[in-house]
Order: C-alpha cells, then structure tokens, then sequence
C-alpha cells in the first residue's frame, strides 16, 4: 500500500483520501485562467463555488508565460498565475495545479512555446538532456511561485499533477521520475499525482512509483476504479478529468452532451466513493490565435470557443447541465452552495456597416520586411510561433497547362499568381493546376498556422512550407518570406494596416482585406460576434485579437467579453483571406453551430 508524504494537507490511507486528517471528497472544476478575461476571473470563480465545489483546477500553459526563448516569462496582468490561485483561495476553494510541462488542454502545442519545440526536436516528452535542460530552468522560474501558496505556507493549492496523461504518449519512466523530483526538489510537499486514461496501456505508461494514480474519462466509472484498484490497491479512487462536455473542431459539428448522461456518471462516481474534476466546469475562450489541433489522418484545428458543453457557459451563463449538477453536488454534500452572480447582461442586437480597407495582399505585403532564401522557410526558421507567412517567388511557368506542388505544407496555403487567386491547397503535399504563358510570374503564397498539434506523436510538427515548391518537376528558388505575427500588432499597427490611403481608393467591398467597423456603446456588456457573408479570417476588438472566424463552423459567433469594450466609439478590424462581407452584427446569445451527441471511446491498440 501507497501512502502520500505526510507533509502534505491532502492525504490517503488504506483507500480512504483525508484532507488534514479527516475523510474528504475533492469536488473540483476546471478553469483555466488563461482562457478567461482576468477581470472575469472571480465571476467565474464564484460561480465554481456556486455548482456545489470545493476545489478548481488548472493547467499551466508555459508558451502563454514565455513566447519567445529571448525573453523572461511574464506572470503579470493576465498572466499573473498567482492572483488567479489568490483569488481563488480568497473565495474558500482549494487549487489543484498542473503545471505540465505539457498540458494538452486543446490548447496550441499543448502548452510548449513553438520555439522549444523546434529546439527540442524528438526530444519532446523524454528524458533527452537539451529537453529537460529547458523543463529545469521553466520550473526554476514557476515552481517557486507555486510552492509559496501551498496549503503548507497558508496558500489554497494542495495538489500538483505530474505532466499529463503521459501514459497516452511515451513510456519513459526516467522522464516521469525526474519531473516526480524536480517538484520536490524546488519544494512542492502537497500531494502529488499522475493521470492517464483507465486502460492499461495508458497507466503502464504514465503511473510512476509512489506517486498516486488517477484516472480520465467521461463514462464507465465501475470499469475505472476495477482496474485501478487492481493495480492500486490502497489508493483513493479520483477521475482526476470527468468529461462532462467536449469541445469542437472547424468544419464538424458542436459537440454536447445530454444533461441525464452527466448527472448520471457524475451520480456513479460519487456512489462509488471517488473524488472528480469536471472537465471542463468553465471552458472559456481560445483567444488569439492560441487553439490548438488534433491530426487523424489530417489536421483538425480546434475553434475559438472552448464552451466545451460546460456547466458554466462561455459567457459564464448557468446552463440546464450547471442546474442538475448542482443539485446532485448538493444532495450528496447536503451542503447548499452560495447563490451564483447574476447573469452577465448582454449589448442589444445590432447590425455595423464596415469600411473597406487595404486589399490582402497588399496590406499584408508591407506589414513586414522580406527575408530572402534559396529554398522557403518555415515559421520555426522565421522565428514565428503563430499567425501568417507570405512567401514570394517569380518562377517562370511553361506555356500551357503545369502542376504546383508543395510539399511538407502546414498547414493551409492560399496561392496567387500575379496577384489574382490561383486556389487553396490545404494537404500535407497538394497541387493546383496553372497556366502559363513561358514568361515568369509573381507566385505569391499565404501560409496559414491553424493552430499547432498540442496531442499524440505529431505534437511539436513545425509550420508553414516544410519540403518544397515544384513548377512541374522543378523546384522553386529564390524565395522571400514576410512574417506576420498576427497576435503581436500593436493596435497603432493595425490601424496601418488597415487604412486606405485616399489615393488608392476604396477597393471592391467583396475582395478579401481589412475592414473595419466603428461602433458607440454606452455600458459595455458581452455581446456575440457575427459576420454573414465573411469567410474565413480574424477580427480584432479594440485591437486585441478575438480569435479566428471560418464559415464552414460550426461557431457562428465570437464571444467577446465586456471587458475588452470600452463606453464610447469601440473599433472592430476584420482581417478576411478569401471573401468579404459588408456588415458585422451583434448577437444576443451564442451560435455555436448544429449539435452532435458527445460519445466517449477508449482504444487501447
């Protein structure tokens, strides 16, 4: 039998988890505070504490914290890690943190910074020198911040997770132990813990020695605690992730799930004496440019919202699911909860007439200078974690009929020739058809990162044009590569951007370009993005960048929270990739798109 240190507040014995002591349920929700508005984050704290839990967890995501490897992590404004655990302390909940160093979470890279992952290479995840080299010095600035709000110091945090569902990636042990005593070593004492999916595969790959066992899952409660038991004899039985909701990908459907399914696993766990996280019991927002991708057989980039069919909506509105969990938290607890906060208000609908600005190209052609190449780059070689790559060539293309191909393409490439669109290529290797006259033309292509894979054995691929450009069987030379970081402008920038000099004229209202919309608000509240007849692009609020819009959904609007808007004339800059619209609208609810029924799998092959 397995007993946790004695030093740390939460503890167990003989199956039983005690908390200083006494037998105790850790009744936790998954926040993650770089998915909310800091100015939000006790709002939605409260209403945590409002669905009946004690306790709420979060990831830490590192390349959130630290950018670019030049440059210190940053834990101020809404980075500030420790406000956020603070707060939470302040209104009576316990924190679990993850601290990774991967977090998956949907979230890009699963939490590394780009520029990690293109030095570490197949070094990600393992035991290899140079990686945990980068792990040490990340968890010298970090761990420390942590250690000071134990529950042993005073502080609210009384659980730390090692890595992340490891077991559903690699089996190096060595790497596991090392995170296990980097921990200690940096002086966490609170409990620590694994978690991995209930198949033996995944536990044999992610349980470490000594360190207590969790499981992940959204069903099948009495298969979890059989198995782990079996191998656990003696340890609390904790769904350390219980998917109540799911979160969506563009071009599928919204995924929920029904409100009798939730209650009733929910009901399983508790009956069979087990502690559980909801996961997610506030999703929140991608904002920025910061959702991730899975990769089955081809990319599936995850959308803005990450409303994950939680309890505690996006806009953090108490949904039916929040209602009847609720309840269920307060029969088992017999305690009943603090009354929620209100219902955030919400702007009346409205539709904006937009301005059109600079055409695509030419905007995005003068918003960085060129670097010049034999062979194209990629965004790692570029230095850029995110966002957009225009790269140019002048090749010369046969009379006739001729084949474009680019190899080792991530993850979406839109192509002009001299300027007039030419296609869309979106596979790793992909063609488009051309014609030419013999005479060279202007190739120009914009190279979308759609968000980089943040779970299973592609994590850490890098972005934009990996392999080559071929005209036929030749390739392409003579390459010039223009960075746009797009989730780095500054909204003075942006504004350039998007002007239009008088000389030039206002260009045809449907061509893709900037647009923007000036808008009077007299008390900023939530409001709902919309864009009918847009396609696919961004839309920056006050020149803080929402998110990504795509038609083909299934999120039809883009939460924007009231603390982005501001009493008086608000700006709203639309950057559009394919076609425009001519107008914007507020909407008075979330249009997530059309539903499809949330069903768990494991596959243990």
């Amino acid at each position: 039998m397995t007993v946790a240190t004695s030093a740390a507040i939460l503890n167990y014995s003989n199956g039983a988890l005690l908390r200083d002591g006494v037998e105790h349920r850790v009744l936790s929700g998954s926040l993650h505070y770089f998915r909310v508005h800091p100015a939000l984050w006790r709002d939605r704290l409260e209403r945590i504490a409002a669905l009946g839990l004690n306790t709420v967890d979060t990831y830490v995501a590192w390349n959130f914290h630290q950018r670019r490897a030049e440059q210190p992590a940053d834990f101020s404004g809404w980075r500030d890690l420790e406000r956020f655990v603070r707060l939470a302390g302040e209104l009576g909940l316990d924190v679990i943190v993850r601290p990774g160093p991967y977090i998956c979470a949907e979230w890009d890279n699963g939490g590394f910074p780009a520029w990690l992952t293109a030095r570490s290479g197949r070094g990600l995840r393992s035991s290899d020198p140079l990686f945990l080299d980068a792990v040490a010095e990340w968890f010298d600035d970090l761990i420390p911040r942590l250690v000071s709000l134990q529950a042993s110091h005073g502080g609210p945090i009384v659980a730390m997770q090692v890595e992340n569902e490891y077991g559903s990636y690699g089996d190096d042990g060595t790497y596991l132990a090392w995170l296990r005593d980097a921990l200690i070593e940096r002086g966490v004492t609170e409990l620590l813990y694994t978690a991995d999916g209930p198949t033996d595969l995944m536990l044999d790959g992610g349980s470490i020695p000594g360190v207590l066992a969790t499981a992940t899952f959204g069903s099948r409660a009495t298969q979890a605690i059989g198995l782990l038991r079996s191998r656990r004899n003696g340890e609390p039985f904790i769904c350390a992730e219980y998917w109540n909701g799911w979160f969506d990908h563009w071009g599928e459907r919204h995924h929920v799930r029904s409100v009798p399914s939730a209650d009733a696993t929910l009901a399983e766990i508790l009956e069979l004496g087990g502690s559980v996280s909801l996961y997610m019991a506030h999703g929140g927002t991608n904002f920025g440019l910061w959702a991730g991708a899975n990769h089955d057989g081809a990319l599936q980039p995850t959308i803005t919202s990450y409303d994950s069919d939680a309890p505690v909506a996006e806009h953090g509105a108490l949904t039916a699911k929040f209602m009847a969990l609720r309840e269920r938290l307060t029969e088992f607890t017999g305690v009943l909860p603090p009354a929620p906060p209100a219902a955030p208000p919400v702007l009346a609908p409205r539709a904006i007439s937009v301005e059109s600005g600079r055409a695509l190209l030419e905007s995005l052609g003068s918003a960085a200078a060129g670097i010049a190449s034999t062979r194209p780059l990629s965004f790692e070689q570029l230095g850029l974690p995110s966002g957009l790559v225009l790269y140019s060539a002048r090749p010369r293309l046969p009379r006739g009929s001729t084949t474009l191909t680019i190899t080792g393409l991530h993850d979406r490439a839109q192509v002009f020739v001299d300027g007039v669109p030419a296609g869309v290529i979106s596979d790793e290797t992909g063609t488009l058809e051309l014609v030419g006259t013999g005479a060279p033309v202007e190739l120009q292509i914009l190279v979308e990162n759609q968000g980089r894979i943040n779970y299973g054995p592609l994590l850490g691929q890098g972005k934009g044009i990996l392999g080559g450009v071929q005209v036929g069987r030749r390739l392409v030379h003579g390459w010039t590569m223009r960075a746009l970081p797009l989730d780095e402008w500054s909204p003075a920038m942006l504004r350039q951007l998007a002007s239009t000099p008088e000389s030039v004229g206002a260009r045809i209202s449907r061509a893709p370009g900037f647009a923007t919309a000036q808008v009077e608000i007299t008390e900023p509240a939530d409001t709902f993005l919309a864009l009918p007849g847009f396609r696919k692009g961004f839309v920056w609020v006050n020149g803080f960048l929402v998110g990504r819009y795509w038609d083909v959904g299934p999120q039809l609007t883009l939460y924007v929270p009231a603390p982005l808007l501001t009493s008086g004339v608000n700006t709203i800059t639309v950057l559009e990739l394919e076609q425009s619209g001519d107008r914007i609208e507020f909407r008075g609810a979330p249009e997530l798109g059309p539903t499809e029924e949330y069903i768990e799998t494991f596959d243990d092959e």
